[in-house]
């Protein structure tokens, strides 16, 4: 028996806070909930473990997107890193992090003592976390778990700014940002998110950059329906 789809929380889109109650279980049966990021299950209700903004992917995940600036690294997040020095055998990277991560000189598609990339300092690069724990520096790579350098490597151009890692995460939500998806109805651009709270845009036209920069830094605290408003807005004054 398929089952049913449950029904959206009330709070979405709204500020909670530790020990709010965003669902209650008991009242749904046969329903399957994805829980992200600040929340918790607590018999038979789903609470909040962190201020923020609840935020639903539907059909059925929910997690609290918060102002945190901290970031830290875990395996498998794609990270907007810059290199700060460069060694015999690695990068050293700085992913906003407790440390810097290392980047092997070899970890690039096809990578050869003979063909190692010349990075200088201040290079910005986009990458995958390969290692991470609390006691040494997360290593980095620029493939994805096939040896293929996919989106991966060095960013030219554009612009790169900072976010909070909450929206961050609200950008790579799946299906497609609401924000994201409005913009590129309207607009041409590239964009690469950091879990680690960075962003990199590029566009063939500054104002075009300009636009969607400034429309993603003002949808933190906005809601989905403020975000589809603000976007009409900009676009009015860019045209």
């Amino acid at each position: 028996m398929e089952s049913k789809k449950p029904p959206p929380s009330a709070l979405v889109d709204n500020h909670v806070v530790p020990g709010d109650v965003i669902l209650d279980l008991a009242d749904m049966t046969n329903q399957t909930i994805k829980l992200g990021a600040g929340l918790r299950q607590d018999y038979d209700t789903i609470q909040a473990t962190s201020a923020g903004r609840l935020r639903l992917s539907k059909p059925n995940k929910y997690w609290v997107e918060s102002s945190q600036k901290r970031y830290i690294p875990s395996v498998e997040d794609t990270v907007l890193g810059i290199v700060v020095d460069t060694k015999p055998d690695n990068f050293l990277v700085d992913i906003k992090g407790p440390n810097f991560a290392f980047l092997p000189v070899l970890s690039f598609e096809g990578g050869t003592r003979r063909n190692i990339p010349k990075f200088e300092i201040g290079t910005l690069i986009y990458a995958r976390v390969v290692k991470a724990n609390s006691i040494m520096n997360p290593e980095l790579s620029c493939m994805d778990a096939s040896g293929k350098a996919a989106e991966f490597g060095q960013l030219k151009n554009g612009y790169m700014f900072d976010t909070s890692t909450g929206l961050s995460r609200m950008l790579l939500s799946s299906p497609t940002c609401p924000l994201l998806e409005a913009l590129g109805k309207k607009l041409s651009f590239e964009i690469a998110v950091g879990l680690n709270g960075r962003v990199w845009v590029n566009a063939p036209s500054p104002s075009n950059v300009i636009v969607v920069s400034t429309a993603i830094i003002r949808s933190e605290s906005y809601t989905q329906i403020q975000q589809k408003s603000m976007v009409e807005n900009l676009l009015v004054k860019l045209s």
